[in-house]
This record gives structure tokens, C-alpha cells and sequence, in this order.
């Protein structure tokens, strides 16, 4: 299946196609109709986030064992919050802990991208403004979170979104696998089977509050397993079907890492 990444090259970011472990040109525009082009002569592209969102809209406590391990209740509608566009980064780029930051938690979690304007979108036509998949790690001050109560400053760091590598069509109505490992270590292995609110149900909640642009993201929820991350650390979040995206993990002091989409 064909995956839409988006790269660097010499002129700037450049949306490609990655098809059967070649990669090709994105002819046309990726929100308005394309073509998959001719083979490139690329080898080993540096991968950026697959979109620059306007917004990232996240879902709380959206698996019932994460609630469990949190303590919560389980939601009577989807709980969501924004995470702002300065906080994506992509595969390979630092994920940077605050000065004087607490407990710092991963979060895998599927997305979803949409690929056209989207207001009052009913679940059952979701997939007509979906232009595929991709993964997502909210990471998220946790210490924060509990102090603020709302999740804005708690997830809302530079760094603290990264989304990749790719975007694949997918079927919504499949359950789709979502895992992370630290270090190598599985902490989360769990499905969108598991969703309180499956994916479609969402888009209609959110649509109903908001406008979505071409390549915001909504991110659905992670399930159980979220832990600590320390500087050295090594978080990758995977989707089958999509891939992973891995990111080092590091101190705020002496760093320069900061946004890379």
C-alpha cells in the first residue's frame, strides 16, 4: 500500500510516495487531488512530519483500561483538548524535556489526518475527509496535568507532538494495532478495538465543535501502559500498517533541538 511521507530535500519539504520500497513523486496537490509521478532517485530521505497541522485534536481517556490506570471515570462523551501546531516534530527529531519538568510520559496513540474542510461531518461519512493514518506520541507532563487540571500547558511543550513517519490509507472500521517501546521494551501493545469512542464517532464530535483544515490531525487516545520518559531515553510509537516513529529523548539544558516539521 502506498504511503505519503513528506521530506527534505534541497529546495525545502517536499510531498513523496513511498511504493514498494521505491520512493516516487507526489504529482499535484496532496489536499486537492494527485498522481503518484516517477521514480525518484532518493536513498535515504531525511522524513519530516508527514503534515503541518493548524491543530492537533487530541482525546482523553479514550481506552477504558487507560482510565482504569488513571484513576478516572470512563467519559459519557469523547473529552478533547488541543495540542498546538509548535509542538509537532517528526521521526528522528529530539523530543526535549522543560526545565524543571516532572513526571514526562509517552502516549501512543493513532491519527488521523484529514484531507479536506470539515464541519458537521456525520460518523457514517468520515472516511470521505480522511486522507489516511499515521502515528502520534502526546507526550505529556504529567505533574503538570494533575496541577492544571486542563491539559494545555501539560501537553501542549515544543516537542511534545511528534507524528510520522507516513500517511496510509487505512479502513477506518478495522481494528488497528497501536504499540510503543522504550528502549526496546514493549510498554503499550493494545487496538482501536478497545476505543470508548471509535474513530468515527469522534470525527462527528469534533466536527461538531470545530472546523478541520487539510492536514490537522486528529490524535484518538492511547490505551493502557503510559510511563516516565528520562533524558537518554529512546520512545518509539508504532500503528501497524502505518509504521513508527522514533524519537530520542533529552534534557532541555545545553540542547538546541526545537521544532521540525
Amino acid at each position: 500500500m502506498d504511503a505519503i511521507c513528506r521530506v527534505e530535500t534541497g529546495e525545502g519539504p517536499r510531498y513523496v510516495v513511498r511504493r514498494d520500497d521505491a520512493w516516487h513523486a507526489l504529482d499535484g496537490d496532496l489536499f486537492g487531488g494527485y498522481t503518484v509521478g516517477d521514480r525518484l532517485g532518493l536513498t535515504t530521505p531525511k522524513v519530516l512530519a508527514p503534515v503541518a497541522p493548524s491543530k492537533v485534536v487530541a482525546v482523553g481517556l479514550n481506552y477504558k483500561d487507560h482510565a482504569a490506570e488513571m484513576q478516572k471515570p470512563l467519559p459519557a462523551e469523547p473529552l478533547i483538548f488541543l495540542k498546538p501546531s509548535t509542538s509537532v516534530i517528526g521521526p528522528g527529531a529530539d523530543i526535549v524535556l522543560p526545565v524543571g519538568a516532572g513526571r514526562v510520559d509517552y502516549e501512543a496513540e493513532v491519527g488521523v489526518v484529514i484531507s479536506r474542510h470539515a464541519r458537521h461531518v456525520p460518523a457514517a461519512r468520515a472516511h470521505e475527509y480522511v486522507l489516511g493514518l499515521t502515528c502520534v506520541n502526546d507526550v505529556t507532563d504529567r505533574d503538570l496535568q494533575k496541577r492544571d487540571v486542563q491539559y494545555t500547558r501539560a501537553k501542549g511543550f515544543d516537542t511534545f507532538c511528534p507524528i510520522g513517519p507516513c500517511i496510509v490509507p487505512l479502513d477506518l472500521d478495522h481494528p488497528i494495532g497501536v504499540r510503543s517501546t522504550v528502549n526496546g521494551e514493549v510498554r503499550q501493545d493494545s487496538s482501536t478495538r478497545e476505543l470508548i469512542f471509535p474513530i468515527r464517532q469522534v470525527f462527528e464530535f469534533v466536527t461538531a465543535v470545530m472546523t478541520l483544515l487539510p492536514g490537522d490531525v486528529i490524535s484518538t487516545g492511547t490505551p493502557p501502559g503510559v510511563g516516565p520518559l528520562a533524558a537518554g531515553d529512546r520512545i518509539t510509537v508504532a500503528v501497524d500498517g502505518v509504521g513508527e516513529v522514533t524519537n530520542n529523548v533529552v534534557s532541555s539544558a545545553g540542547t538546541t533541538a526545537g521544532r521540525e516539521v
